[in-house]
Formats: C-alpha cells, sequence, structure tokens
C-alpha cells in the first residue's frame, strides 16, 4: 500500500526548495542551513540567523500547526520555560501546500536535562489554569488514524495490523479511570522534547498539546525506561519529583501499548521519503506485532 499526501512526498530536494522559498519571505539566508530532524516534521537550523524552520511532514502534522501557534503564545504569556516563535513573521506561513512555523534558537548549552528537570515543567504546566482558547480534548487515535491514511510503502497486511491496533487500544482506553484530574497536558513529554537552554531546561514542540490524562504526559518517560536503549533512566527521578508513580496505576499497560502504537506509526507518512529510518521502522513493527515487550528500540537518529 503506497499513498502520499496532497501536498507531497518531503523529500530532501523539496525541503530544500520550501527552506529558500521560507527564507525569501521572511527576510532570511538559508545558506548554511543543517537539516537536524526529518521524521513527522522536518526542522532546519538556519546557522546565519539563529533561527529554527519546522516543516509539517503529515496532513496530521499540518492540522495541529494553528494549535501549536496558540499554545507557544500561551506559554510565552506566562513566561513559561519553553521554545518561542520568531516575532515580526506571519505564523504559521503556508508554502506550496506546506505549513511552517519559524522559531526563536535555543542553544543547547546547559546541562543535560534529566526527569527530574521534566517533572518540574509538567508540575508549572499542569499548575496553569486558563488554557487556549479552543484547545481540543485529546484524541490519540485520531492522529495515529490520519497517518494510517497516508502511509509510503506499508504493505496492506502490516496496515490492516495496526488499523486493527487502533481499535483494540481505543476500546481499552475507553474503559480507563483516570486517577489525575484532567487539564493542559503537552502531549509528547519526553526528554527528547526538553531543550538544554542557557537559562535551563525548556519545552519544545507542541504538536499534541490538548486537554486531557495527566497520566499521558507521564507515560512517555516510563515507556522509554522500558522499551528505549536509553543510557539512563530518567523515570524514577521524574516520578518523584512530580509526586506519581504512573507505572504504579492499573492503567498504565494501556497507555504503554498506546505510546508504542505512536511510536512505530509517527513515521508512516515519510517511510519512502526518509529511506534511512526503515530498517528502525522494521525493527520495532516486529516486536510490536509480536506483543514482545523485552525488544528494546532505538532512534530514528
Amino acid at each position: 500500500m503506497t499513498t502520499t499526501s496532497a501536498a507531497g512526498a518531503l523529500t530532501r530536494e523539496r525541503l530544500n526548495g520550501l527552506l529558500e522559498s521560507v527564507c525569501d519571505r521572511a527576510g532570511l539566508s538559508s545558506r548554511d542551513a543543517e537539516l537536524v530532524k526529518f521524521t513527522n516534521n522536518a526542522v532546519f537550523r538556519l546557522r546565519q540567523a539563529s533561527v529554527v524552520v519546522r516543516v509539517a511532514g503529515s496532513t496530521a502534522a499540518r492540522t495541529r500547526v494553528p494549535t501549536v501557534v496558540r499554545v507557544a503564545r500561551w506559554l510565552a504569556r506566562h513566561d513559561f520555560p519553553a521554545v518561542r516563535l520568531l516575532s515580526g513573521v506571519e505564523q504559521p506561513l503556508h508554502v506550496d501546500g506546506h505549513v511552517i512555523t519559524l522559531w526563536e534558537y535555543l542553544p543547547e548549552i546547559g546541562p543535560r536535562p534529566d526527569g527530574r528537570d521534566l517533572g518540574a515543567l509538567l508540575r508549572r504546566l499542569h499548575a496553569l489554569t486558563d488554557p487556549p482558547p479552543d484547545l481540543l480534548q485529546w484524541r490519540p487515535m485520531a492522529e495515529v488514524r490520519q497517518r494510517l491514511a497516508e502511509p509510503e510503502d506499508l504493505s496492506a497486511d502490516d496496515h490492516a495490523f495496526l488499523l486493527y491496533e487502533c481499535d483494540e487500544v481505543e476500546g481499552r482506553l475507553a474503559d480507563l479511570r483516570y486517577v489525575l484530574k484532567p487539564g493542559v497536558i503537552h502531549g509528547d513529554a519526553f526528554l527528547g522534547n526538553v531543550i538544554a537552554g542557557p537559562h535551563g531546561p525548556a519545552l519544545c514542540d507542541f504538536d499534541g498539546t490538548t486537554i486531557g490524562p495527566r497520566e499521558w504526559d507521564l507515560a512517555p518517560v516510563a515507556v522509554g525506561s522500558l522499551r528505549m536503549d536509553y543510557p539512563e533512566d530518567d523515570h524514577g527521578p521524574l516520578s518523584k519529583e512530580y509526586g506519581f508513580d504512573v507505572t504504579r496505576w492499573e492503567g498504565f499497560p494501556v497507555l504503554r501499548r498506546l505510546r508504542e502504537l505512536k511510536l512505530v506509526t509517527s513515521v508512516l507518512p515519510i517511510l519512502r521519503s526518509n529511506p534511512a529510518i526503515r530498517p528502525q521502522w522494521e525493527h520495532r513493527m516486529r516486536s510490536f506485532r509480536a506483543g514482545d515487550l523485552n525488544v528494546r528500540w532505538q532512534t530514528y537518529g
């Protein structure tokens, strides 16, 4: 099964063209730009301007950009430690069917953030009581199903399995009884979305920010400690700092399966466009299908 988005596959050549168009519109230079990430979004660093350019890489990512912009502005009003949108430029930008945001570059010159740092950031985020207007309710399966609607080079058998898994996880989620008070959640709270800024750890990546169960914000690091081959375990410090160990809650196995489903499907729209990630994706998919909870995964790079 092969499907591409209406905006076209994000090949490196297409990305370079988009970057030049964006920079021309914003009065910036794309010379010496560095592609620092290319998974569900493509992220460039403009070395000459201290700016980060973020290109939404799928329909699911594009539909979330207006929320990302609202959340970033909301956090800035609260002086919350997070990345900031580039001022003086229309946000978001629309170029050739793609949706793009520009951010102030935050140099990673501080000490490596750990679980304790993320726990403190989440406590502070969860304490905010005036969410941005029109912030959506948490519906995690909608994002996964959008990704499954536009995969690249996914076999019919794998596609059918993942759709079935969506139904299974969705049914189990409906039966959960959460114990923490719901509210604003980051939605993808793992250490990869914490920057070691010069003034301390700062959050980034607000694609998944919604109103939902706080348990979900505590699940990514817990799952990472069990599934990923990270050199350090950040779950213990996070749960101690936050004051709640999600792995001891009876609903955690369901959130673990959901998190792993998202980690498997996150790159489906670019499996052909970015072939370097395919070996790791196949490794994840094999163990996920087999229900093997002991196999360790690596980052997509």
